[in-house]
């Protein structure tokens, strides 16, 4: 019997094996971001070494760790910015650029304190305040409908 013949018969019973073996073995992931926003209304983007545009700072949750508690370590390594005041969920988005079990957390902060600008690293190689109508050309797009969702009031998209 050809290859593909046989292929036909077993992958409809192979590919949903597969499939709930992946739904347990490989968790969902969760990032937490945030659009800080200082007392001039710009927002806080950051440009990473490894990937493409500007982006809002933010990252993983790290096994063990509260959402809450993955923002601050990472405002804090990408902007060395300090919350002073409680941040705001703005909301949960899918992200299927990553995979399709990847959501992230969009927290507003506007409670913040930042002894100045951390020094470009390895991993975050320019950074700064922008306005809304000023973002830098290569902002990515899921930056850019944040921003306007968070400071336009426009209604929140549940994709990243």
């Amino acid at each position: 019997m050809p290859l593909h013949p046989l292929r036909r018969m077993i992958e409809p019973l192979v590919r949903p094996a597969f499939h709930f073996y992946w739904r347990f073995a490989r968790g969902a992931t969760l990032g937490a971001r945030a659009v800080v926003i200082d007392g001039d209304g710009r927002v806080f983007l950051i440009k990473h070494s490894y990937v493409d545009g500007w982006h809002l700072p933010g990252g993983g949750v790290e096994t063990g760790e509260t959402i809450r508690t993955a923002l601050e370590r990472e405002l804090a390594e990408e902007g060395n910015i300090v919350l002073t005041g409680p941040p705001r969920l703005h909301g949960i988005f899918f992200n299927a650029r990553v995979s399709r079990r990847d959501h992230v957390a969009v927290y507003v902060v506007r409670d913040f304190s930042q002894d100045g600008m951390p020094a470009p690293n390895y991993e975050i190689v320019a950074h700064g305040f922008f306005a809304a109508d000023a973002l830098p050309d290569d902002t990515t797009r899921a930056t850019r409908a944040r921003i306007a969702e968070v400071l336009e009031s426009k209604p929140p998209v549940e994709e990243w």
